[in-house]
């Protein structure tokens, strides 16, 4: 488990991380893991677009298609408890409450989906944000066959194992650049680094030693290719998602 650890802190990407975590939690037992995270505005109801989301999972593609791809997360009961609370829980909790039938048509069906795909054992983590404007969680789901009494066993016996080992994965998730349909190049992100040093377009010119236009020219480029409207919100976007001030390569 250490050298597994030592992989991981030393990974250069989410997908190196993710592939060692993985590792990790197959010795636990566990097969499946879905981890999410996501930075938004404080005071916005939504989330202000899709690159604000961090997505990762080995569920097949038919399991992610309707959970996901159709929305079904939203009535989903534990990802309503990951949203409202921080620190681990069983999923005992939600097939108590299926049973009693105190829980709404659109969870039931959320647990019924499961059911059918094989979901029915795990356990679920929701992690205490690094600020207000992030949030992380991962449900975990037993091996084929296992029953909530095995993995509510795994949990007794290995469970401060696999926090910390979770607690790795999303602390590297949060600090490692996010592999992104658009990018910045070096220049405009020198430049953006600079801005966020409080300089002024004079003197970024002088510092890259490039003509005021052509400073003009990077910053622009750069809030177009981060879809914004403004370089201060180019910069906060670029340093929310990693993508300056961050070790490539």
């Amino acid at each position: 488990m250490l050298g597994l650890m030592e992989r991981m802190i030393g990974a250069q990407s989410v997908d190196e991380v993710w592939a060692c975590y993985l590792e990790g939690l197959n010795t636990f037992g566990f097969s499946k893991a879905m981890y999410g995270l996501v930075n938004f505005h404080p005071k916005l109801p939504t989330f202000a677009s899709f690159e604000d989301i961090l997505f990762l999972s080995n569920h097949d593609k038919a399991y992610l298609d309707t959970f996901i791809g159709e929305a079904l997360y939203k009535d989903a009961p534990m990802v309503k408890w990951a949203a409202e609370n921080d620190g681990a829980a069983s999923w005992r909790l939600v097939a108590e409450m299926f049973e009693a039938g105190t829980l709404s048509a659109a969870a039931q069906r959320v647990i019924q989906f499961n059911r059918r795909m094989g979901v029915v054992a795990g356990y679920s983590i929701s992690f205490r944000g690094l600020s207000v404007r992030s949030k992380g969680t991962i449900g975990l789901v037993g091996a084929p066959g296992y029953t909530q009494d095995d993995v509510d066993g795994i949990w007794d016996e290995h469970g401060r194992k696999i926090m910390t080992l979770s607690s790795l994965l999303h602390l590297k998730a949060t600090n490692l650049p996010r592999d992104l349909p658009y990018s910045l190049t070096e220049r405009q992100r020198e430049a953006l680094e600079w801005v966020a040093e409080g300089k002024t377009t004079q003197d970024i010119a002088v510092l890259m030693a490039i003509s005021t236009a052509m400073v003009e020219k990077h910053l622009r480029l750069a809030r177009e290719a981060m879809d914004v409207e403004t370089t201060a919100h180019a910069v906060a976007k670029a340093s929310r998602l990693n993508q300056i001030f961050s070790a490539r390569g």
